[in-house]
């Protein structure tokens, strides 16, 4: 296994490796399948800055039109998908990382998009042949904020355990948790995200990939209700739902956030050379990439995951971390900043160091 050298105490992240469904269709498509005629809902799906999204799509029926999944429809495609796109990221992660499943030590499973006891943490564990005596932690319903929240504690677990492997995976099903009534409410939520699965893997002892050198969070209880599921009783499901105003809620709070961050360390924006934000929709990332005057070049993987694949909940900051990895551009001494967004409403942030 890579990164159990000598070098710094932190944890640091070794390797990353993600995960989608097999089938993808581009908002056109979307469209098409689900006779969406409505020129207001279409504008949503067309002008998001969204291209492709990958997703678990109702079975066909012989008229063309889709069949209309129950909330057990729903559950059974978050465990049956989840399981796979999940044990797929794990597997490629620890490739990466040079290391098998019978290094993994600690495992952290971070999920929304549906419930599930036991959770995937122990599903995973069966389905991938983890040992037995490693330790577990299962987050679910903190939504798309919530892999940095995870990241927190497996990043204490493997400070506490030098030498040692934590494994994080994220795997948000959002293709079984969606709502279609032709509202603009369901309608904004249908068009925006995408399913996919990321892992991360983490030791602290060790001279390989960036060390974590700090968290620093931010909640907004004022917009406690902004980003929540409800219960619809007209379609016997969870319906999620997103406040129009988030993106402006987010964009000016998002300074606080992370000066509090980079004050913990000494470092002002300047001295940021990479951002890693999560892909929380077009607004959202305009509004947080003003209010922190960063440039496109410095979002740029952040909307390129975002046309490729939505937005893809908890796990969309490691897909971008990593395409940025994958750039090869990042050099010994520098930092970044890793930023995700969720209901609560909540900023989380971390700081990395090359």
């Amino acid at each position: 296994m890579r990164g159990t050298g000598p070098g710094r105490t932190g944890p640091r992240l070794v390797a990353v490796g993600s995960a989608t469904p097999p089938t993808s269709y581009t908002q056109q498509e979307l469209l098409e399948i689900f006779r969406v005629e409505d020129p207001r809902i279409r504008s949503l799906f067309l002008n998001g800055g969204i291209q492709r999204r990958y997703l678990t799509l109702p079975p066909e029926l012989p008229d063309g039109t889709r069949l209309a999944e129950t909330q057990g429809d729903l559950l059974a495609k978050h465990l049956a998908s989840g399981v796979s796109i999940g044990t797929e990221a794990v597997q490629k992660c620890l490739k990466e990382a040079r290391a098998d499943v019978g290094d993994i030590g600690y495992l952290c499973c971070v999920s929304s998009t549906g419930f599930l006891t036991p959770g995937f943490s122990a599903l995973l564990v069966k389905e991938l042949g983890i040992p037995v005596t490693c330790s577990r932690l299962d987050v679910v319903g903190m939504g798309c904020n919530a892999g940095l929240n995870a990241l927190a504690a497996v990043s204490g677990w493997a400070t506490a355990n030098p030498g040692r492997l934590a494994v994080m995976v994220c795997v948000e099903v959002c293709s079984a948790a969606y709502v279609f009534d032709g509202t603009m409410r369901t309608s904004v939520v249908n068009s925006l995200f995408g399913d996919g699965a990321a892992a991360l893997a983490l030791t602290s002892g060790g001279d390989t990939g960036p060390e974590i050198t700090g968290f620093a969070s931010r909640i907004i209880p004022e917009a406690v209700d902004a980003m929540r599921y409800d219960w619809d009783e007209r379609h016997g499901r969870f319906s999620f739902f997103l406040d129009q105003d988030i993106p402006y809620v987010v964009g000016a709070h998002a300074e606080r956030a992370v000066g509090r961050l980079l004050a913990q360390a000494g470092l002002r924006r300047s001295d940021i050379d990479h951002w890693v934000i999560h892909s929380g929709g077009k607004k959202v990332i305009d509004a947080v990439r003003i209010n922190l005057g960063l440039t496109r070049h410095d979002t740029r993987h952040t909307t390129d995951v975002l046309r490729d694949c939505g937005n893809l909940s908890s796990g969309a900051f490691l897909f971008s971390y990593q395409r940025l990895l994958e750039e090869a551009v990042v050099a010994p001494g520098d930092n970044g900043v890793l930023m995700t967004m969720g209901p609560g409403s909540t900023i989380e942030t971390a700081l990395l160091r090359w």
